[in-house]
Formats: C-alpha cells, structure tokens, sequence
C-alpha cells in the first residue's frame, strides 16, 4: 500500500489532497497521506524502493488504488469505497517522467501540442500555445526537431512544456532531472524552478536527489519503506533528521540507541558509546556531526573514552571536503580535508582509528526527536 505524506496545509480541498493505499503483486504496500496547497511545491525525497514510482502511478491513474482516496481542486479522482475512479486521460495532471516519454515520430511542436488537441482545442489555439511555452522555455527554435535530436536538456524542457500545456491542476514531476549530467541539472534546475513558481496549482517533485528537494520544495516528505518517516522544510530534515536514512541526507550520523548514566547501548550495532549528557534516560536518537569524527593511524595516546578501530569503507572526494565513510563496528560519516586523506593514505579497506570526544554527542529522547 502507499506510504504517503501527511503533509496538510491551508488549502484543504482546493488544492491535492490524498490517502493513497496501494497493494502490489509482490508484498509491497504503501500507505500514505498528503495534502499540498496550490502554489505549493511539495518534494517526496526516498531511497530507491521506497515506493516513489508507485506514488507517481497512483496519481497518474496507472495504478488504481486498493484503499483511501484521491481528491484534486474537489473532484474525486479514486475512491475504492464509493467505485469511484477517473482514468488518466481525464485527471488533468501534467506529469514530466524521468524519461520524459517523447512521441518519437511527432516533432516537439507536436509533442506539446497534443495534450490540448486531444482535449478538444482547435489546432491554431493549440499551435500558439504550444509555441508560447516553448518561447518561454528557451526553446521555440527546437519546434521542428524531433526528439532523437535533442539533448537530454533540451527532452526535459519539451517534457516540461507538453506537460504544461494541457493547463493541469497539478504538475507531477518523476525524477525530472535524474538523466540530466552535473552541469545540464544545475543549469535545468534554475529553469525548473522558475517555472514551478509561475504554476499556480499544486506541485509535486518525486526524487531521490536530496538536492533537488532542498533548492526546489517548500516542504519535504520522505517516505521509506513505503511509510512516511519525517514531514518538513528543508531546515527541519538538516536540523532534526528522524530516521538514519534523513540523517545521511543531511550529512550528520544519527543512530538509536538506550542512554543510561551517559553510557549508550546502540541500537544494531555491537559498540557502545559515552556522551556527557547524563540527563536523558531511557530511549535517545544521538547525532553526531561528520566533522566531531577524528580519524587516526595508530590507537590515539590519551585513552579517549570514545575511540575504536575500523576500516574505511569508502572516500568520496567533495570538492575542499572529503566524505570517509566507516565499516563496522560503527559505519559513520567522517568529512576530513583532501590534505588530512592524503597524508593518512586513506582509501577502501584501509585500517585506522576513530575518536568522538563525549562532549560531540547530542542526545535527544527518541519520543521527542519522532514527534
């Protein structure tokens, strides 16, 4: 079934709202609820798996759902209970796949055409919007063109604007950028969002990127599992991840664990910790910043109360940082200098020592950080 966002807002029935349950053939379910407000950009961020494809079927009407409901601007799109379900020729939802599913024999005039020709606009009308779009997305020069001739760039613009002109109550976009290289994303992303902020009904950006999220959504929905897990603006999900999933999206370890008396017994994971927070007992989310990690050659002198031998797992050079991530006992994240790397010969599968001062552990009750 589907995991869906609880994220209610302002709009109430005047914009997206939905439960949407959805059983498949091989055991998966998803069950989730959102709502989004027009005008809203509403970001559903997972790992693969998660359930996002399924979201994006069931919304398009590819998928009927097994229970819960699907309301757009007050016309009810599925409902199971009452044999209510609307076919996706009819829902009047705009949707840029990752693959952007261009017909290939018909030019990218025709492309962005045919959504308000099969919805009964007469050619003429539907010529000039379509070459209306295409101005406005720097492209009316590709009209003729076919789509094996295009960039991938250039695919999600006509993507875009086949989407945008059969005038939609919602713009789905599923993995829109995904394809894109480095360079072509950033410079797609700008336009993207120009153009989500001039769509005034609901926005829903389906991703695995959580860059993409941050710089285009209003608010955050991560779903997990098919369950949602954490609901908020891109400050809240780098602030107070929820779930150790979100806490590596936002670049800080997170693990669960038992605090008692500053000693923590962790969660899955056969190595304990101290923190200098005596205060909370009982069940606790600790988090400790990538940077609070030191990593050393040899066991450091001193005898730090936190201090284990591992392995590196792997090394992700980021530009002025570099991302160690740790094996066993403890497999955390660790963003040390391209100098600090180099002079420790650091690479997968080498030995070394990693230290955490006590003082570098925040602990928050569990109850409190899932709230």
């Amino acid at each position: 079934m589907v995991a869906w966002v609880n994220v209610m807002s302002s709009a109430g029935m005047t914009g997206l709202d939905t439960h949407l349950v959805v059983e498949r053939p091989d055991g998966f379910v998803l069950d989730l609820a959102i709502t989004i407000a027009p005008g809203e950009t509403l970001a559903l961020l997972g790992p693969n798996g998660a359930g996002k494809s399924t979201t994006v079927e069931a919304l398009a009407g590819l998928t009927p759902l097994d229970g819960g409901h699907i309301v757009l601007t007050n016309r009810v799109l599925d409902r199971p209970a009452t044999n209510i379900f609307v076919p996706p020729e009819e829902r009047g939802i705009g949707v840029v796949f990752q693959d952007y599913l261009l017909f290939d024999h018909l030019s990218v005039l025709e492309n962005v055409m045919f959504g308000p020709v099969s919805l009964g606009e007469a050619k003429p009308q539907a010529r000039q919007l379509a070459e209306d779009l295409l101005e406005r997305l720097g492209i009316r020069a590709l009209g003729d063109r076919k789509p094996l001739h295009l960039s991938g760039g250039q695919a999600q613009r006509v993507a875009l604007a086949r989407a945008l002109a059969s005038k939609p109550d919602l713009l789905l976009l599923d993995e829109a950028l995904a394809a894109l290289d480095v360079t072509t994303r950033g410079t797609l992303r700008r336009v993207l969002a120009q153009h989500l902020a001039a769509f005034a009904g609901p926005r829903l950006l389906i991703t695995h990127d959580p860059t993409d999220a941050f710089l285009l959504a209003d608010r955050i929905a991560i779903v997990e599992d098919g369950r949602l897990t954490q609901v908020g603006s891109a400050e809240d999900i780098r602030r107070r991840p929820a779930t150790p999933y979100v806490a590596a999206l936002a670049g800080t370890n997170l693990l669960a664990g038992v605090n008692r008396g500053g000693v923590l017994t962790l969660d899955d994971h056969h190595h304990g910790l101290q923190t200098a927070d005596t205060s909370v007992e009982g069940p606790v989310l600790i988090t400790v910043h990538p940077t609070a990690i030191a990593l050393h050659k040899q066991q450091p002198s001193g005898s730090p109360r936190n201090t284990w031998e591992t392995t590196v797992a792997s090394v992700e050079p980021l530009g002025d940082t570099t991302r160690i991530t740790l094996a066993n006992p403890l497999p955390l994240g660790v963003d040390i200098t391209p100098g600090a790397t180099a002079a420790l010969d650091l690479q997968p599968g080498s030995a070394v020592w990693a230290s955490v001062k006590a003082t570098e552990i925040s602990v928050a009750p569990a109850a409190a950080r899932d709230s």
